[in-house]
């Protein structure tokens, strides 16, 4: 039991979460660039679809 409070305390310690919350951090904002990406290229495209389509004439 005290091996296991000992490497629990280590594991508390030491920098590994702290990397490990930085990439979290990293991740989660890149993905939100993404989305934000995303959703605007998604926009811009729709309207330019409709307007290709709107001056295709019909068959």
């Amino acid at each position: 039991m005290t091996k296991f409070i000992i490497n629990l305390r280590a594991l508390l310690n030491g920098d590994r979460g702290a990397s490990a919350v930085e990439y979290a951090l990293l991740v989660g904002l890149i993905a939100i660039a993404v989305i934000a990406g995303v959703v605007l290229l998604g926009q811009n495209l729709g309207g330019t679809f409709n307007k290709v389509a709107t001056t295709l004439p019909t068959p």
